[in-house]
């Protein structure tokens, strides 16, 4: 799935039921979790197993993978990358720096948001509107929980290039429910990117396997 939404140059590497024995972390990496209850230690594991193989792809040995400054992972010296988890999906996706600026991806399962009246914290007036009317068009498909998880991927994209929080109200999240793909704009100073100040951020999406799945991926300017 993940690389129906993370293209190449990006490499990815992704499970949907977690191994019986899992590949071990690495000591810094299980201090982390040392009091987190099982459940919690092996998605933390899994999904970094599933980076270090994306690694792999690029010849990069392995390494821990430590949160570093906002949560966000620390990748390893000229590597971006991006992880994601829910009920019944590890996921990861990195490349090199010299091709792209961030990644930013985000599974969750495709139902409604997990507390009444999330949406009306986590979308503006017309993306409500969007929702509701797709929802009534197709319903297979949970929309706001949609709009979450496009809301996440632009933040974990924005993120790694600012240094700062996203709230989410601060960009505008347009779909297109045919083509897959999604637009941010954003409402707030964006960050400078190889000289051009980005206004947005474009994604993409995909919904199959009872999971909704979406990502951004901010390309260098050499790059395209």
């Amino acid at each position: 799935m993940i690389a129906a939404v993370v293209r190449a140059p990006a490499v990815t590497a992704e499970v949907f039921r977690d191994p019986p024995a899992p590949a071990p972390p690495f000591p810094a990496e299980a201090a982390l979790v040392a009091g987190a209850v099982e459940g919690r230690r092996r998605e933390f594991t899994v999904v970094r197993s599933c980076a270090r193989a994306a690694l792999a792809r690029l010849g990069v040995a392995p390494a821990p993978l430590l949160p570093g400054p906002g949560g966000a992972p620390r990748w390893p010296a000229g590597i971006v990358g991006s992880m994601t988890h829910c009920r019944g999906y590890r996921g990861a996706a990195v490349a090199r720096a010299a091709e792209l600026r961030s990644i930013g991806c985000d599974a969750e399962p495709n139902g409604p948001l997990p507390r009444p009246g999330m949406l009306d914290m986590i979308a503006l007036p017309g993306e409500r509107a969007w929702v509701r009317a797709l929802g009534l068009r197709e319903p297979s498909v949970h929309w706001d929980r949609l709009l979450f998880s496009a809301k996440e991927s632009v933040y974990k994209a924005w993120y790694p290039l600012t240094g700062r929080w996203l709230d989410f109200e601060e960009a505008v999240v347009t779909l297109d429910p045919r083509a897959g793909t999604f637009r941010a704009e954003l409402l707030v100073p964006g960050p400078e990117v190889d000289g051009r100040e980005l206004t947005g951020f474009d994604g993409r999406w995909t919904a199959d396997r009872g999971l909704l799945l979406t990502a951004v991926v901010v390309a260098a300017a050499a790059a395209g």
